[in-house]
């Protein structure tokens, strides 16, 4: 119940702040949940035995998602800024023996939670920004939800024992065919919204080119989970927080999110070279 008293307050907040929110809001909002995350990631690395400078690489998002909000064309050269800066911190604060590897764990969180996640203002940007965004949410989270369920009731054999005990083939399937689904419902909505002269949603072009990016996104989403459990079984613990009750913490819900929205502004820059 925990679990679906908070999907029931976060997911109409994600909704109206992607159809109503202007692009400074959905990009600060983005930060936030880039920083909070960012901090669960390096309690996780700090776990495993690294020292690394949080603030700093706090700091380093911030400045990540302000590039891209002001200056989006100077990304990459503010990344290999940033990697310097932590590796002169490291240098001067860390033991000789951790020098690099907490230099590779700030870096890394830059890269996997920042970075990534600068993909939601950047797919909110474009022309059909709302519909890409509720697009990626929706696939990521039916998929999710059907791979519980469906795990749970027909799952047999493991998918990643190792990793994530309680993940199965089977249930990795049946996300793939959630995704599938609610892709299908998604342009049958947009088409019913367009003959009733709403522009709210729109998926142009074909059918099987969204249910292709379904798929994609899926697998994505899937490893970005399978991922995400590495970390966490490699520091031994079970939840990356608790500031989400019955989800865990903010890195627990969006790990999903962390390759599946690169994986879609990929996507979509892809489309423009072809």
């Amino acid at each position: 119940m925990k679990r679906v008293f908070t999907a029931a307050i976060l997911v109409p907040v994600v909704l109206l702040l992607v159809f109503k929110g202007p692009f400074w809001l959905i990009t600060l909002a983005a930060a936030i949940v880039a920083g909070l995350a960012a901090w669960e990631f390096l309690v996780l690395a700090d776990a495993s035995g690294a020292k690394t400078p949080r603030i700093a690489v706090l700091c380093g998002v911030a400045a990540l998602f302000a590039c891209i909000f002001f200056r989006p064309e100077y990304t990459t050269p503010l990344l290999g800024c940033l990697a310097f800066v932590f590796f002169i911190l490291c240098a001067f604060r860390s033991p000789l023996a951790r020098v690099l590897p907490d230099t590779a764990y700030s870096t890394f969180g830059l890269l996997y939670v920042g970075l990534s996640l600068t993909a939601i203002p950047l797919l909110s940007a474009q022309e059909n920004g709302s519909s890409l965004l509720v697009f990626l949410f929706f696939v990521v989270w039916t998929g999710d939800v059907v791979a519980l369920y469906v795990g749970r009731a027909f799952g047999r054999r493991k998918l990643a024992p190792s990793i994530s005990p309680n993940k199965t083939w089977e249930g990795s399937i049946g996300s793939v065919l959630g995704s599938l689904l609610i892709t299908l419902l998604l342009i049958f909505l947009a088409e019913v919204l367009a003959r009733h002269s709403f522009d709210w949603l729109a998926y142009p072009g074909s059918v099987f080119r969204w249910l292709g990016l379904a798929v994609l996104l899926n697998i994505a989403a899937q490893v970005g989970d399978l991922i995400e459990s590495a970390i966490k079984r490699g520091a031994g613990v079970k939840d990356s927080g608790t500031l989400l009750p019955g989800h865990g913490g903010i890195l627990d819900r969006i790990d999903a999110l962390l390759l599946a929205a690169p994986v879609l502004w990929y996507a979509q820059l892809a489309q423009q070279w072809f």
